[in-house]
């Protein structure tokens, strides 16, 4: 038994944004989470930098009362295995794993636990994350509520249902990624015209936040916004034209639907 309230297994990234961002908007205070870790350096830097109580095993925080398993998907079926015994039957489990679902995690606890899924994305390091919640075996309103809670704490948060997972990993949760490609691409272009790389990062940077930061206060479509800034016959819509013929959009939503496809293969 413990007498910690929030149970982590799993001390990577993800886990240390989101407490941080939870003991942050206090809801929920760093002596009611203990953690979990092989790496001793991991358990070490939470305890120094979260003030959580950090241990090697992964039975004693399984046996709080909410467990957050983040782990990944391809040593998720072992984790499930060793602390089956420990899980409470009523336990809120809350899996960021993707494609994992939450019927595999029911099913490898035994039938154990109120199943919450969350598909979370690394903005969350810096408190602007967009993650997807859905509902699992034995999981209620209460439960999603709760881990809605959590999340909402580095970012948006959006309730959909299962199979609809996979699409928000590929859109949202690989987007970072995507977006990283793109300043990559238009850095190198730059150099190539012969600008210093560290101004054209700069540049692209700010260009992005920018834009972004522009999509969100207009309310209006991203369709709306790219016309008012292509002038016909301008130089943004000769680089608009050889990207459509380069196929850069096709090649986009390809990505995005090999990404899904990825993250349901992963569930299987």
């Amino acid at each position: 038994m413990t007498d910690h309230q929030l149970g982590v297994i799993g001390a990577g990234n993800m886990a240390e944004a989101l407490l941080r961002g939870a003991i942050s908007a206090n809801v929920i205070h760093h002596n009611a989470v203990i953690a979990s870790d092989p790496q001793f350096s991991r358990r070490q830097y939470f305890t120094r930098e979260l003030g959580v109580t950090s241990v090697e095993d992964n039975a004693t925080p399984a046996a709080c009362p909410r467990l957050l398993l983040a782990v990944k998907p391809q040593v998720m079926a072992g984790v499930l295995a060793g602390i089956t015994p420990t899980v409470a039957a009523d336990a809120t489990v809350i899996s960021i794993a993707a494609g994992i679902r939450t019927q595999f995690i029911h099913d490898n606890l035994g039938g154990k636990g109120r199943i919450v899924r969350v598909m979370p994305n690394t903005p969350m390091l810096v408190g602007r994350g967009a993650s997807a919640l859905c509902k699992g075996p034995g999981a209620d309103d209460s439960d999603l509520s709760w881990a809605e809670r959590l999340f909402a704490a580095c970012g948006k948060t959006l309730r959909v249902e299962e199979p609809m997972i996979d699409v928000v990993t590929a859109l949202s949760g690989s987007g970072p990624a995507y977006f990283f490609y793109l300043i990559e691409a238009m850095v190198g272009a730059a150099e190539a015209e012969g600008m210093d790389q560290a101004a054209a990062l700069e540049l692209a940077v700010q260009t992005c936040v920018g834009a972004g930061e522009l999509l969100v206060r207009s309310g209006e479509t991203p369709h709306v916004l790219r016309a008012k800034v292509t002038s016909p016959g301008g130089t943004t819509q000769a680089a608009i034209e050889s990207m459509e013929a380069a196929g850069v959009r096709e090649a986009l939503i390809a990505a995005i639907r090999r990404a899904a496809e990825r993250s349901r293969e992963l569930g299987k």
